[in-house]
Parts: structure tokens; C-alpha cells; sequence
């Protein structure tokens, strides 16, 4: 099965574009070639080049095409437009069941020559997020200067050219800056340049290795996890996991090489979530930790090769950088220091939170308002909340924070202990950030509950408001984020919260011409679906949820969730499975038979009972709906799901034994307004007709 190697080779590409790129690669390569069953497709990225390899047919098998034209007896003018689109005569059409058709033969496409023909749009059109001219009089672009491609098919080279005339027939215009395939690739820039032939896949890579290249970009994210932690391990030291950063470096470098280089002393008094983002923003380097989780000083980096000294001129240049680094964040934090953060929030006042909603520091107050209302409610100090949702924007004005985005909510804290703020303050203004992302934790101090809970609202009411709420893919205010962040910490900490009183709370805050906003309306849906979602991307039962917040204003997430694991138990056992069958069984009679002449309302009638069964499940409801309301109001829902079960074997023998549209239109009415009985019963639980399955 004849094997394609297809290599871009460009100037440094962002890491961040390459891993997308190769799929791009491999995805539009695959359908471009479908018709050749493209099969074991791979793709490869690294800083200067893309790359894939699979396997395919040798030929496309020859096929008749039939084409449709017009109707027998159309104008001769749609006739004439057929065969001319075609390039044939009205003598290569035949007619079959009314209509013109053509009929031709499609010749054998070998691979090569289909190959050849469908690479160069593909990557004159190639979706890079940004991309570049170059040079003079091609209009071609790519993200870096292209210099070379290598276009091999079972190791013969398959003829691509990018330039073109316009019309993409290769004969002249565009030159596609000369750019034609060839069985060249290029080793590493510094320790081994210039271009070297390979004949397949293999010999590719082998080379590339033998010439300080890792094609690989998993390979190259494994060296650099596993050889900066054995170098820190041999010290007695950790590395601080960072997945996006060894993804970084592995877009950087062709021939990881790890080192380890020392921080000195006199900055070891620095917070280390300001040494380990000064080393990782500026610098890519990994922060490295004693076995009682302080910070070491010493740092991990990688290096693009192995310099013939053995790095130490490297590890001593490193070291040099981290120092002036170091040294900036010194001065920020002695400088930061010098102002209390209490006396910073009236900057907050000249920094614009939204055209439409008003200051930083016009948040601010909505959200120390918003605190004092969510203290008692969390268990929390209302001064402490207050305080805390007052001081937690405050670092956004300090120079770390201007320089370092990433530490806004961390520098308050210290900020804060700095100036003699209590420590539950400071640990609400470090916490009200969080859950910051899906593996983050979320607060679980009362005060910190209170704050992150107040941010969040506040966020969620003043956008929807604005008009703001998210829309397709664009959340440009991450609402969605916000409103898992709100779900997860109540969840989290089994919270019970009026989550619709407290955006109207949140509301009443907000300019007043935004107070009454129609998007508004929407929020308690928009965070309803985040929550489905989320229980979605768990494997829960979201349909059950829905099922149970169908019709239903409660917006205590706690209580719906508890109602939803009762439910969602009950019907993982046969009677609850059996029993949810026959309630849509009873729906869909009452849904028909309404139509007709319903609503079939009413308590039915004991003296029309006309057999057993019926009296029996009119006993088992007269019991059941009681018991179940009671449960339901004392949130007792395991006992209101075992209250229902029970119906199960009675509904059974009612459906099973009893013609519910008699011919006695006495006996059909008292019949229906029985099943209506047990669907108020269901209904206090759930819709059942939303639950799958």
C-alpha cells in the first residue's frame, strides 16, 4: 500500500499554531485524497515545520458519472446550457425516466496525479489564524516564509508547484515564490544545517533524529517532563506541573536539553507565585519546589541544544537574565508595598469596568453590597465580606498586577497581610477569583464563599443586563465560566441559595436604566443550562434534571440536584424503570383524549369503579399523593421517590386489566380523571415525557 510523506518546511512557526495546524493538515489532506481511502494518518508539528504521513490506494478505480439534465421537452436554451456546462453535443445525451442525462466514463487517477492536483489549493488556502506575504510578487501566504516541501509517494517525489495564473493551472502569474516539491528536508539550524535527501517515512525521521530534530511533538513533551524532573529529583526537589508550559517549550525546541540554574538568595523572600510567573512569563522557565512545598532556589529551563561545554556558560547567562527579572519584581513589590491597599480603591474610580455599567469602582460597590446580603446566608461575617469584596479590585492599580495580570487577587492577599487586614479578608480577596478554570478548586472559607459568589453574580446580572450575554461560540466576558464558577461553589458546599432573588438583588444595584433589562429574564435559563452541561460532561443523568426543573421556579441548586439523584435513583431500578413506562403510557392517553374533550380533571368517583383494579390504584394515590407532597416539602426525596415506586405493580394490573376508553362514557371520563390523578402526583416530582429512555 503505497505511503505518502508530505513536509512543509517554514521559517519558526508560534508554537501555540502547531498542534492545531498538523490536524488542519491531516483533516484537509484526508478529505482532499478521500476518493483514495487515506488510512493510518499522522501528523507531526514542531518550530519549523509540518508534517504527515499516511497510507493509501494506488489508484482511483475508473467509474461511470451520470449526470442529470433537464426535463424532456424543456426550452432548448436549458438544453443548450447543459451540454455547453459539459463540453458535449446533444448526441451524448440519452433519456431515461424523463429526463436528459449524460452519461461518461472516468478513466484510472493514479495517487500521484491526484495527489498533484488537489495539494496546491489546499495549501494556497491553508487556515493558519495569521499568516504572511513575503518576498517579491506572490500573492501566496503562510504563517512563516515557506522555504521548502517535501512531497515524497513511496519514495518518489510527487511533482507540486504553488505557482499559478489566476485560474490555478500552474502555467504562469503567481509564482508561488518558486516553490516546488522535492526530497529535502533540513536538520537542526545550528547543529546541523543544510538539506539532506530521505526516501520514506522512516528514513525521515531517523534522519531528522540523527541530525538533532525530534519530529515528534508527544517525544519532545516526554523529554522535557521527564529531564527537568529527574535533574530536580536528583537535587531532592519537585518540578511545579505546568502542562502549558512544556507544551510551549515543545513548540520551541527541536532537541530539548534540560538544565538547572540557581536563584540567589538575597530573592527568595519574593511570594513564589511572583517568582514563578516572572520565570515562566518572561523567561519559559519551571519553577521548582522543596519537599514541604517552599519554594527551591532553583529553576528548570530548556534548551534548543546541547552546548559543547556542557551548558554551563548557558546555566551562568540564564542565571544572569533571572536576576534582572528578579530584580524588576523586587521593585514592584517594595514599591506596592509603600501604599496601603485600602487607600488604592479610590483609583478604582478612573478605570472603566464597561461603557454602560459604569467604573472598577462602581463594581466594586455593587459587589460589597452583593457581599453583605451573601454573608449571613453563607454562614459568614458580614464586616469581613463587606471588607473583603471592598479591597478585592484594589491590587488591579499596583505594578505586579500591571505586570503580571495573572496575580490579580494573589498580590491583594498579600497586600492585605501586609497592611494588618485579618486573615479571612486577605484569603477571600486571594480566593474570590476561583474556580478560575475546570481543574481549580473553589473557595470553601465562609468569607471567601461570599465574595467569589458576589463577583460572579455581579458579573452575570450587570452583563445580561448590558445586553451582553453570550451568543454562539463568543463569550468575550467568559458568562459561561462565571455561571459554572457559581454552580460549582455551591455545589462544592452544599449551599442553599434563591439563586433568582439573589440576581434581582444583584439588579436592583445596577444603573437604573439597565435594572428592569429584558435579557435579564434569561439569566436563571442560561445558568440552568450551564448546570445541565456540567452534569453532561460528568455522565450524570441531565435529562432528569431537566425533567425535574421543567415548570419548576426553584432555583436551589442544591435541592434540584438532591431531587435529581433520588429521582435518577429510583428509575435505575426495574420498578422505577417499569414505572416511568407506564406514566407516559397514562400521559399519552390523557395527551390524545384531551384533544377530544378534555381537560378530564376533577377527583373521579368511587361508586363508578367498576373493577378492582381501579379502586386499588385510586387507594394507592389516595395514599400516595399525600405522602409524596409532604416529602417533597420536607425535602425527604428518597421517601417520595419510594412513595411513587410502590404504584408500580398496581399501575401494572390497572393497564393490564382495565379498558380506560370504555364504551360507557361514564366509566371512560371516570377512568381518565383517575389517570389524571396520577399525573398530578408525577407531575410533583418531574415531567417524565422529558426523561430519555
Amino acid at each position: 500500500m503505497p505511503e505518502l510523506l508530505l513536509e512543509l518546511f517554514s521559517e519558526e512557526i508560534p508554537a501555540r499554531m502547531q498542534a492545531r495546524a498538523a490536524e488542519d493538515l491531516v483533516r484537509l489532506v484526508s478529505d482532499a485524497l478521500a476518493p483514495l481511502n487515506p488510512r493510518a494518518a499522522t501528523g507531526f508539528s514542531g518550530p519549523r515545520r509540518i508534517a504527515l504521513t499516511l497510507t493509501l490506494d494506488a489508484v482511483v478505480p475508473g467509474t461511470i458519472a451520470v449526470e442529470r439534465g433537464p426535463r424532456e421537452g424543456a426550452p432548448d436554451k436549458a438544453l443548450d446550457g447543459f451540454t455547453r456546462k459539459h463540453g458535449v453535443t446533444r448526441d451524448d445525451l440519452a433519456l431515461q425516466d424523463g429526463f436528459w442525462v449524460l452519461s461518461r466514463t472516468l478513466p484510472p487517477v493514479e495517487a500521484a496525479a491526484r495527489i498533484a492536483e488537489a495539494l496546491p489549493p489546499l495549501l494556497r488556502r491553508f487556515p493558519w489564524p495569521k499568516s504572511m506575504r513575503w518576498g517579491d510578487g506572490s500573492a501566496f501566504t503562510w504563517v512563516r516564509p515557506l522555504r521548502r516541501i517535501l512531497c515524497l509517494l513511496d519514495g518518489q517525489v510527487v511533482g507540486i508547484t504553488l505557482a499559478e495564473d489566476g485560474n490555478g493551472n500552474g502555467n504562469g502569474g503567481d509564482d508561488g515564490h518558486g516553490l516546488h516539491s522535492a526530497d529535502l528536508t533540513e536538520g537542526h539550524r545550528f547543529t546541523a544545517p543544510g538539506a539532506f535527501a530521505v526516501t520514506s517515512a522512516a528514513d525521515w525521521a531517523q534522519g531528522l533524529r540523527a541530525r538533532q530534530v525530534l519530529v515528534d511533538a508527544a517525544e519532545r513533551r516526554a523529554l522535557i517532563e521527564a529531564d527537568t524532573q529527574r535533574l530536580a529529583a536528583e537535587e531532592g526537589l519537585r518540578v511545579v506541573a505546568d502542562p502549558g508550559l512544556v507544551d510551549e517549550i515543545a513548540g520551541l525546541t527541536e532537541w530539548p536539553v534540560a538544565f538547572l540554574g540557581r536563584i540567589d538568595e538575597s530573592f527568595m523572600d519574593l511570594p513564589p507565585e511572583v517568582m514563578q510567573v516572572s520565570m515562566r512569563v518572561n523567561q519559559r522557565y519551571f519553577a521548582l519546589r522543596n519537599d514541604d512545598g517552599s519554594a527551591a532556589p532553583r529553576f528548570a529551563f530548556v534548551a534548543n541544544l546541547l552546548p559543547a561545554d556542557g551548558g554551563a556558560l548557558t546555566i551562568a547567562g540564564n542565571e544572569r537574565v533571572l536576576r534582572a527579572r528578579f530584580a524588576d519584581a523586587r521593585h514592584f513589590w517594595d514599591l506596592d508595598r509603600a501604599r496601603p491597599l485600602a487607600g488604592r480603591v479610590g483609583a478604582l474610580d478612573g478605570i472603566v469596568f464597561h461603557a454602560a455599567l459604569g467604573s472598577q469602582g462602581e463594581r466594586v460597590a455593587r459587589i460589597v453590597r452583593l457581599a453583605g446580603i451573601l454573608a449571613p446566608l453563607v454562614g459568614a461575617d458580614a464586616a469581613q465580606a463587606e471588607r473583603a469584596a471592598l479591597l478585592a479590585k484594589a491590587d488591579l492599580t499596583t505594578g505586579m498586577v500591571g505586570e503580571f495580570p495573572e496575580l490579580q487577587g494573589v498580590m491583594g492577599a498579600y497586600y492585605a497581610r501586609h497592611d494588618g487586614e485579618d486573615d479571612a479578608v486577605a484569603d477571600a480577596i486571594a480566593d474570590h477569583y476561583m474556580p478560575r478554570g475546570l481543574n481549580d478548586g473553589v473557595p470553601t472559607a465562609p468569607v471567601s464563599i461570599a465574595v467569589a459568589l458576589a463577583d460572579k453574580i455581579d458579573s452575570l446580572t450587570a452583563f445580561f443586563a448590558a445586553g451582553e450575554k453570550p451568543g454562539g461560540s463568543g463569550d468575550p466576558y467568559a458568562l459561561r465560566r462565571a455561571a459554572l464558577g457559581v454552580i460549582r461553589i455551591i455545589r462544592d458546599n452544599a449551599l442553599r441559595l434563591d439563586l433568582v432573588s439573589l440576581f434581582v438583588q444583584a439588579a436592583r444595584a445596577l444603573p437604573p436604566a439597565l435594572r428592569d433589562a429584558p435579557d435579564l429574564d434569561a439569566l436563571p435559563g442560561f445558568v440552568a443550562e450551564r448546570l445541565r452541561v456540567q452534569l453532561r460532561a460528568e455522565g450524570a443523568r441531565h435529562d432528569i434534571l431537566a425533567a425535574i426543573s421543567s415548570g419548576n421556579a426553584d432555583s436551589d441548586i442544591t435541592r434540584l440536584l438532591a431531587r435529581t439523584e433520588a429521582l435518577a435513583a429510583m428509575l435505575a431500578t426495574d420498578d422505577g424503570r417499569n414505572l416511568l413506562a407506564a406514566t407516559r403510557r397514562a400521559a399519552n392517553i390523557l395527551r390524545i383524549e384531551d384533544r377530544k374533550d378534555g381537560p378530564h380533571e376533577g377527583a373521579p368517583d368511587p361508586a363508578l369503579y367498576a373493577q378492582p383494579e381501579e379502586r386499588a390504584l385510586a387507594d394507592m394515590l389516595g395514599d400516595a399523593i399525600p405522602t409524596v407532597e409532604a416529602a417533597i416539602t420536607e425535602e425527604r426525596f428518597t421517601d417520595a421517590m419510594r412513595a411513587t415506586a410502590r404504584l408500580r405493580p398496581v399501575l401494572d394490573r390497572f393497564f393490564d386489566m382495565v379498558t380506560v376508553n370504555a364504551d360507557q362514557a361514564e366509566l371512560r371520563l371516570n377512568r381518565l380523571r383517575l389517570l389524571s390523578e396520577l399525573r398530578r402526583m408525577t407531575v410533583l416530582i418531574a415531567d417524565f415525557s422529558q426523561i430519555e429512555g
